[in-house]
């Protein structure tokens, strides 16, 4: 039997020869979600500073201007670095803050989900309540509504706005931290082999 775990791990351990495709994965699942999200920032900046700096109903930060800008270069600029391969540990940290920023600032009150659910281990009196909501919402909609179109592309949810893709993104920039950009499929696999004396062990071929 061990013998057969043995050799199982050995096809396993293949898999070391494209190790370059998990950093390549995560930096490229990353790129859409932080281009979209720094687009949204950029395109509503005033009203994001206003939202920032807004005690009643806004966030009451310090420095709202300067925390806009922040996130919006972070997340444009890092969009764009993930893309490339370019820098990757370095824009990961400024992303990495960001995620964790907005995790506690925005999303932290609202629990762990994304969307709401009124089952599973994260269940919550919200989701549950949300749950109840979006119910009878779908019962008058059926009723009184076109449902059939309302929801031929997807069933209608509640969104929660929890922690969920915030810290799911965070340990992915983790990831990233200390992975680096990955081998062959970025400019800092290139710049390190031209220009660098020290080089990560995973950057060897």
């Amino acid at each position: 039997m061990l013998k057969l775990f043995n050799k199982l791990q050995d096809y396993l351990e293949v898999l070391d020869r494209v190790d370059f495709l998990g950093p390549l994965v995560l930096r490229l699942y990353l790129v859409p979600v932080m281009w979209m999200a720094g687009m949204q920032k950029f395109e509503n900046f005033d009203a994001l500073v206003v939202w920032f700096s807004n005690s009643d109903g806004g966030l009451g930060l310090p420095f709202p201007t300067f925390v806009a800008g922040w996130a919006t270069a972070s997340e444009l600029g890092g969009a764009v670095c993930l893309l490339l391969g370019f820098a990757v540990r370095w824009v990961s940290i400024p992303l990495l803050f960001t995620m964790i920023g907005a995790a506690v600032t925005v999303h932290l009150k609202n629990g762990w989900l994304m969307v709401a659910n009124s089952t599973g281990f994260f269940a919550s009196e919200r989701t549950v309540a949300a749950a109840e909501r979006l119910s009878t919402a779908n019962v008058i909609l059926q009723e009184h509504g076109n449902y059939a179109w309302l929801t031929e592309h997807g069933s209608l949810v509640i969104l929660n706005n929890g922690v969920e893709f915030a810290i799911t993104y965070a340990v992915m920039l983790v990831a990233l931290m200390m992975w680096g950009a990955g081998r062959y499929i970025s400019l800092d696999y290139w710049i390190s082999q031209k220009f660098r004396r020290y080089k990560p062990a995973y950057y060897y071929d």
